[in-house]
């Protein structure tokens, strides 16, 4: 019987892992190692400890109505995209609100986790922590490991010939970077185009000579602002888009898909994209493609080699008098206190039952929480691991036995091993994933009973945002408040940007009405075929959020 927990880490897994922990009435422990909450997303100017945190000027890709924990809305007035200080602020929210600190210990550090002699009987675990330089041997029901994959720059230097043994210019990872002050005037080389890439190339060319943006992948811009100003977010993840995404023929949803994308700007005439290549990514930018149109930002192609103030690129291209390479080319992650029979097989997180369970353990006592890349937030993805997690723990939620956990891993895990900037490839379909784990946790709301029970909320839920407050509906922690927040969601979005109202006299709301009534016999049936022929998993298109 789990009754004691081990949470590792107080970022945003974390919370929501002592929450869940409390709400199945299970005792969490949350140890810290530093001396606050909100890991990556607790800024500081100093690297110190060396801990990965945000840079300064960073903005959340996913909009606060998608990014929620799923019981408790933002502030209606804070911003639909966010900087770093106001999603601490909503950490800090969230905490007291569920009386959430108590549980935490900081400054402390995990310094392994091991299993116990019997643990093939109990199941449990010995934890060694360090608190001002006293360890403590501590035993544990199960442990959740909540300290995410952000957590080793990744450096492929060996994949640039020169960079080390002649280049004479500065280099450093995204992970250091802070503000812009030591990149003005200076000619900039940045390796790497995914979101923190493309980030960091916009704010650097207001200050640089000329920022130079080299990249081996097709790339696909997209804005956070979609039709009507709203979210992209909130208008594009919904249930009919993932419905038409998996009835319809795979080349035909591509071929949409980059003709929308192509209708903002044409991505082959900046370099950026074909929408002949198969292999791609999204990055979420609304000011790269400015730059590259004004010359504040020139797209290159690989690095082949470096000379001592140069950059050769592969298509024999060289820009000479470089001052600073910057590398934002992702991270690896580590679990160094694991014992090493358990980290030894945890190579990916496609190498875990669900991407959350270790499938060898006799006991399923240990999830992995926050190792996953989605579509969609990564916070609200935690939080339904962690819910369908201690569900496990409480024994309300099954698993199957190991040796099928085992054969469902080796099935969808990939042939080789893939760098951080490969598995950016491999994001896996917010709603897919949201739904799998949510019909596991028997928390998946039912379209089909909602048509039949509460047609407002059907069609909201059908053809509008997937948003969080969906996955308290029903089942276990169902939220009273799960159906209000869905249908004034939109009145949330809106709120923040009326600090100056207009005179608008049309209407929309009988259009609306009209709407409702034609797609009516479109949500039966999309809602009985997925009730008759469910699809959980990995979508074909799982890199892409529309």
């Amino acid at each position: 019987m789990v009754r004691r927990v081990a949470v590792i880490g107080a970022g945003a897994g974390g919370l929501a892992s002592i929450k869940c922990c409390l709400d199945e009435g299970l005792e969490p422990t949350c140890f810290e190692s530093s001396e606050d909450i909100g890991g990556v997303w607790r800024y500081t100017d100093s690297m110190d400890d060396r801990r990965i945190r945000v840079y300064r000027s960073v903005i959340t890709n996913t909009s606060k109505e998608m990014s929620c924990f799923s019981d408790f809305p933002f502030p209606e007035d804070f911003p639909n995209y966010l900087p770093h200080g106001l999603v601490l602020e909503y950490f800090r929210m969230y905490a007291q609100h569920f009386d959430l600190l108590r549980h935490i210990r900081f400054r402390t550090t995990v310094l392994s986790v091991r299993k116990r002699p019997d643990f093939t009987t109990t199941g449990q675990w010995e934890v060694v922590t360090e608190t001002d330089g006293v360890c403590e041997l501590l035993v544990f029901d199960a442990v959740m490991v909540c300290t995410g994959h952000y957590q080793e720059p990744y450096l492929p230097l060996a994949s640039f010939p020169g960079i080390d043994s002649r280049f004479q210019g500065q280099r450093l990872h995204s992970w250091e970077y802070r503000d812009v002050e030591a990149f003005r005037g200076k000619r900039v080389l940045l390796v790497g185009i995914g979101n923190t890439g493309g980030d960091l190339a916009v704010e650097l060319s207001h200050v640089a000579t000329k920022v130079f943006l080299s990249t081996r992948s097709n790339t696909w811009v997209i804005s956070r602002v979609s039709d009507h100003g709203f979210p992209f977010d909130m208008v594009n993840t919904n249930r009919l888009n993932h419905f038409l995404e998996w009835l319809l023929p795979s080349a035909l949803t591509r071929r949409i898909k980059f003709r929308k994308f192509n209708s903002w700007f044409n991505h082959t005439n900046y370099g950026l994209a074909s929408s002949k290549s198969s292999k791609f990514k999204m990055i979420i930018n609304e000011e790269l493609p400015f730059c590259l149109l004004s010359g504040t930002v020139v797209l290159k192609p690989n690095v082949k080699e470096f000379t001592e103030n140069s950059a050769i690129f592969e298509d024999g291209t060289t820009e000479e008098n470089i001052d600073m390479v910057l590398f934002a080319t992702g991270y690896n992650f580590s679990f160094p206190f694991l014992e090493e029979s358990v980290r030894s097989t945890i190579d990916d997180n496609r190498s875990l039952y669900k991407c959350v369970f270790p499938p060898q353990l006799e006991k399923p006592t240990l999830a992995i929480i926050g190792l996953i890349q989605l579509t969609g937030s990564i916070m609200v993805g935690s939080e339904m691991q962690a819910r369908w997690v201690t569900g496990v723990f409480a024994g309300w939620n099954k698993l199957p036995l190991p040796s099928r956990m085992m054969a469902e891993v080796s099935k969808r895990k990939p042939p080789v091993k893939r760098n951080p900037s490969e598995r950016e490839n491999l994001k896996m379909s917010f709603i897919s994933y949201m739904d799998e784990i949510a019909a596991c946790a028997g928390v998946k709301p039912s379209v089909l009973r909602l048509l039949l029970t509460d047609p407002q909320l059907a069609l909201a839920i059908s053809f509008g945002p997937c948003s969080p407050y969906q996955y308290r509906l029903t089942g276990r922690g169902k939220w009273s408040g799960a159906r209000a927040a869905i249908l004034t969601q939109w009145q949330r979005a809106l709120k923040p940007l009326r600090t100056r109202l207009v005179d608008d006299n049309s209407s929309s709301s009988h259009g609306w009405r009209w709407m409702y009534l034609l797609v009516l016999p479109a949500a039966l049936t999309a809602g009985f075929l997925f009730s008759k022929y469910p699809q959980p998993g990995w979508s074909p298109w799982a890199g892409l959020q529309l």
